[in-house]
């Protein structure tokens, strides 16, 4: 067969429009705008940390970073929607800490853990254990004996069902050895209302969207789930120094995308994570929102998830822990 001109300069471009043409995709990404799940609704601490962090990555890399709340079943809609996306880097998941106990609460789920890749780690969010100014009770043992007096015991709102303010009201009742309903609801806001409104005794949230509340006299702060007391709002001893040793938890927040993403599209966005977390106004602003920055790189993170996953799933299968998407009561 005779090679013509145009046949070898045809056969030329037809072998370079495979590999390179791939890799200056994922080079130049992001080209397009880039959705960003929340796994909460608007206003709580992980949608405002979210929308910090999105301008800050639209403004480095001149692309449109969109925030998109899908709120709902524990995190668990959000967590789906990221994992079944094409892995192009243009869907990336803001996961929250009910990631690493959906499966030990709720069973089989719509995903695997496999379906998710680990991109950085970015904020810790401790809780604070609010309740309403209103409230026939002021301190947590008057709380706790409240509850005591009551043939149904306490009801606490959190931001859904799985996540860190509902695990943690699940050891505090737990510890206090008083009976309680924890009812989810999508986001601080909904939770707010309830509390406000005194359909639920008490809540555990971040400081964020619970801070006006606080600073206008209408939520009492009585006591924080962490080891040690938070320089976030240093007035509000731990619960441990109240006498509940094991009621220690946190919201975490960070960035996971599809697990077919390629590796250089997880880098690439890893490094804009690090690096914007380091920048002294972002970590300004997000204390002021009450969040502690935990930057991460994705191995780190990962691990940081494997740790969470084995020390919860161990306390939810040693106390019988199940949940459904209305509310969860002790066996």
């Amino acid at each position: 067969m005779t090679v013509t001109r145009r046949t070898l300069l045809g056969t030329l471009a037809l072998s370079l429009s495979g590999l390179p043409f791939s890799v200056r995709a994922e080079d130049a990404w992001p080209s397009r705008l880039v959705r960003l799940i929340s796994p909460y609704g608007p206003g709580g601490s992980n949608d405002i940390s979210l929308r910090l962090l999105a301008e800050e990555f639209g403004r480095s890399l001149h692309q449109q970073f969109i925030v998109e709340n899908k709120p709902g079943a524990g995190t668990r809609i959000a967590n789906d929607t990221v994992a079944h996306a094409p892995g192009d880097g243009y869907t990336i998941l803001y996961v929250a800490a009910p990631y690493a106990t959906a499966e030990a609460l709720f069973g089989k789920l719509t995903y695997e853990r496999k379906d998710l890749q680990p991109v950085a780690m970015a904020v810790i969010a401790p809780l604070f254990l609010i309740i309403s100014a209103d409230a026939p009770f002021k301190t947590l043992p008057e709380l706790i004996a409240y509850g005591k007096s009551k043939p149904d015991g306490l009801t606490f709102a959190s931001p859904g069902a799985g996540s860190q303010p509902h695990l943690a009201g699940e050891l505090l009742f737990r510890d206090a050895g008083v009976k309680g309903l924890n009812i989810p609801f999508r986001g601080d806001a909904a939770s707010y209302t309830e509390l406000l409104a005194g359909r639920v005794d008490a809540t555990l949230t971040a400081l964020p969207t619970a801070l006006p509340y606080i600073q206008s006299g209408k939520f009492i702060v009585l006591g924080v789930a962490s080891p040690e007391r938070s320089a976030l709002y240093p007035h509000a001893p731990t619960l441990r120094e109240q006498g509940f040793p094991n009621v220690a938890a946190a919201g975490w927040y960070g960035f996971m995308a599809p697990s077919i993403t390629p590796r250089a599209i997880v880098d690439k966005l890893q490094a804009e994570v690090l690096r914007a977390l380091a920048e002294p106004a972002i970590k300004d602003k997000l204390t002021a929102q009450g969040l502690e920055v935990r930057a991460g790189t994705a191995a780190e993170f990962g691990q940081f998830i494997d740790n969470e996953t084995k020390k919860w799933t161990g306390l939810i299968r040693e106390a019988g822990l199940k949940a459904n998407d209305d509310h969860r009561e002790w066996k």
